[in-house]
């Protein structure tokens, strides 16, 4: 659980400003960690639907921001 905001968001913020990645680094991130989800077996989900409300009802939220 995040206790600090404030102290997560500067972070991301230094981390956005100082990280330059290029898109293949970062497509080369990101197939690394869906190689390690499938290895700990965390992918595939054993239910596609399991917290789908959780995510309809985030989405449903984010939608109705300005």
């Amino acid at each position: 659980m995040i206790k600090d905001k404030k102290a997560l968001e500067d972070f991301n913020n230094r981390y956005i400003k100082n990280c330059k990645l290029t898109y293949e680094e970062k497509l080369k991130i990101y197939n690394s960690l869906l190689a390690e989800a499938f290895k700990l077996k965390v992918l595939p989900s054993k239910d596609p639907l399991e917290g789908i409300e959780t995510d309809i009802e985030v989405a449903r939220i984010l939608n109705s921001l300005p």
